[in-house]
């Protein structure tokens, strides 16, 4: 019997809002509402404080929402709102008493704008901050999306680099409590490359897990893509104590995706649900 057949699912500790710049379709009432409709002890409202402006692969056709955000193929996140944000938590919290409703942040590269980080985290008002990578070091000059990387470099080599990226993360930027997807490459692994073997990046895998597990950090089981099961081992093998599950929601109906096959692939990794609902789960 798994933790979620015992207790439900896990908390959904990574979702996105109309307060995110890339959640067009968002809605934090009807995630809350959603959540409670699943009997989820509690989720997390983490959107995004990106920093970093991207260029698009070229040839990209930018939706219509987002429209005045890209010139010339270079996306530029807006300034995340907070005060519009936590005004959005205060209300849910009310309309949702029997429902843990936990502030956060998804921190967009914060190693490399560690002032523009600082300052959102300054009045400490964010109770969960994950820290993720989404872009990497354009030829040349500037950033690219992580997709765009896959048309000029071999998908091995971006999938390394990615991940050399994140240990630099890791390794230089102490303010967050969540590695979110580490396994983000692999959402834009080319079909033509024939199967994505994850054993086949082990020593890269393991070299960030092991940083992270060192600085006390809990690794997120993302399940927008479903995370190899090697990958917890790994983190167990590390040393990793905790870890989260995240949707990774953009949209209302995809709150806690996946969230019962990913509670099964934690605890047989070893992992279990902590003393209370709301709480990370931990090795055993």
């Amino acid at each position: 019997m798994t933790g979620a057949d015992r207790g439900g699912l896990p908390a959904d500790d990574h979702v996105h809002s109309e307060c995110s710049w890339d959640a067009p379709y968002g809605s934090m009432e009807r995630a809350c509402r959603r959540a409670v409709e699943l009997g989820l002890p509690s989720l997390a409202f983490t959107d995004h404080a990106d920093f970093t402006a991207r260029s698009l692969a070229p040839g990209t056709e930018p939706p219509a929402w987002q429209e005045g955000l890209v010139t010339a193929g270079v996306l530029t996140p807006p300034v995340f709102d907070v005060e519009r944000y936590l005004a959005g938590v205060r209300s849910c919290r009310r309309l949702f008493p029997g429902l843990r409703i936990v502030s956060g942040v998804e921190l967009g590269e914060p190693h490399r704008h560690p002032r523009r980080a600082a300052a959102i985290l300054g009045e400490e008002r964010f109770e969960r901050v994950l820290a993720s990578v989404h872009t990497l070091p354009a030829a040349g000059a500037g950033h690219t999306t992580v997709d765009a990387a896959y048309r000029t470099s071999p998908p091995d080599v971006v999938v390394r680099r990615y991940l050399r990226e994140v240990r630099q993360l890791v390794e230089s930027f102490d303010r967050f409590d969540v590695l979110a997807h580490i396994d983000y490459a692999a959402r834009y692994w080319p079909r033509a490359a024939g199967e994505l073997r994850v054993a086949d990046f082990q020593d890269d895998y393991r070299a960030v897990l092991s940083v992270l597990a060192a600085k006390g950090k809990a690794l997120e089981v993302n399940t927008r893509v479903p995370l190899a099961a090697d990958i917890v081992r790994w983190w167990r093998a590390e040393n990793g104590q905790a870890i989260t599950f995240g949707s990774d929601a953009h949209r209302p109906d995809q709150v806690a995706r996946g969230f019962a096959d990913a509670a099964a692939l934690a605890e047989a990794a070893g992992f279990r649900p902590g003393p209370d609902p709301h709480d990370l789960w931990l090795r055993r």
